[in-house]
C-alpha cells in the first residue's frame, strides 16, 4: 500500500505497507496490527491531551505471532510530536516489533517508552529499539531494561526499507 503525501490516516491492519511522507493522528493504539509496514519521513502528531479520560497513549500496538513472523513495525526518519503523554508501543503480540530510527521524538514521550501490556514476562522476545533519535524525548536512560541496542549494521542491513520490506522491488514498481 502506498499512501499519497499529506494524507491522514489511522492505520490498522495486516500485510506489507510502505508510507512516505505522511500525517497520520491519534491516541490510543493508532498504528496497530499484524502488518510488516515501513513509515520513511512521516509526521505522527499525539493527541492523548484531546481525550480527557485518558492519561497516557500508545503510538504502536504491533502484533507477531513468531519469531519467523516478518511482521513489525519501522519507523526511520520523521517526527512524533503532540499533547498529552505517549509510549511509542505496547505488545499487541508475544514477538512485537517496533523500530524508530533517526526520528525527532518531542516531549510528549513518557521516559519509560514501552509497554509489555498483555505479555509481561515475555519482555526477551519483543524488538523494541529506538537508534540514532534526536529530540526532547529520545533520551533512553530512564527506557524500560527490555529494549534492545541492535547494533548498526543489524539496523542497517536487516531494517533499512530494501531488506525490510522492498526485498523484491515492489516499491519501484508502484505508480506515481
Amino acid at each position: 500500500m502506498w499512501i499519497p503525501r499529506s494524507s491522514r490516516y489511522i492505520v490498522g491492519c495486516t500485510g506489507r505497507h510502505y508510507f512516505e511522507n505522511c500525517y497520520i493522528e491519534g491516541a490510543m493504539d493508532f498504528i496497530f496490527g499484524y502488518a510488516q509496514s515501513y513509515y520513511k519521513n512521516s509526521c505522527i502528531n499525539v493527541t492523548v491531551g484531546m481525550v480527557p479520560e485518558t492519561n497516557v497513549g500508545y503510538i504502536t500496538a504491533q502484533g507477531r505471532a513468531s519469531p519467523s513472523d516478518p511482521g513489525g513495525f519501522v519507523f526511520r526518519q520523521g517526527s512524533v510530536f503532540g499533547s498529552g503523554q505517549v509510549l511509542l508501543g505496547r505488545a499487541y503480540g508475544a514477538y512485537s516489533r517496533v523500530i524508530f530510527h533517526g526520528t525527532d521524538l518531542g516531549s510528549m514521550v513518557a521516559p519509560q517508552g514501552w509497554d509489555a501490556w498483555l505479555h509481561r514476562g515475555e519482555e526477551d522476545k519483543f524488538t523494541y529499539a529506538e537508534v540514532d533519535c534526536k529530540g526532547r524525548g529520545s533520551d533512553t536512560s530512564k527506557r524500560v531494561a527490555w529494549e534492545k541496542k541492535p547494533s548498526d549494521s543489524l539496523i542497517n542491513d536487516e531494517y533499512s526499507r530494501s531488506s525490510f520490506i522492498d526485498q523484491d522491488g515492489w516499491i519501484a514498481k508502484l505508480p506515481q
